[in-house]
């Protein structure tokens, strides 16, 4: 089982590429204010790098946070349409071993269907001032 990765909650975005339990390629990189425009093209790298295709994710697992709320939204915005998209199991974990708990999840058949974002804290949203 092809499995993509995701974490965005802090200015250094991660994502990585697993067959089972099996690391296949990882990659970290300085996202912060770009994470937006470069993380389709970095799993499109990564992706290339093992001579795979989009179509060959099976499953693909996300950081739910705690972490930075604009990137935990990107990160998991992305994690939720590939998922819906190519029609594949997904699931999301906190904590210092999530990508090993997600893993195991996955392989075991769960799909979560959608991942929430956990913050860690309740969002503060200012109202415009105009």
């Amino acid at each position: 089982m092809i499995i993509l990765t995701i974490r965005s909650d802090k200015p250094e975005a991660e994502i990585g590429l697993y067959d089972a339990d099996k690391r296949l390629a990882y990659e970290t990189w300085q996202a912060h204010r770009q994470l937006a425009e470069t993380i389709h093209h970095k799993i499109e790298s990564l992706l290339k790098s093992r001579k795979k295709t989009w179509q060959d994710i099976q499953g693909i697992t996300g950081f739910q946070g705690p972490g930075s709320f604009t990137g935990l939204r990107i990160g998991l915005t992305v994690t939720n349409a590939l998922a819906a998209s190519l029609a594949i199991p997904i699931v999301g974990a906190t904590g210092k071993n999530w990508q090993t708990d997600d893993i195991v999840r996955l392989m075991a058949g769960k799909n979560d269907k959608q991942i929430i974002p956990e913050y860690g804290s309740p969002v503060h949203i200012t109202s415009p001032k105009s």
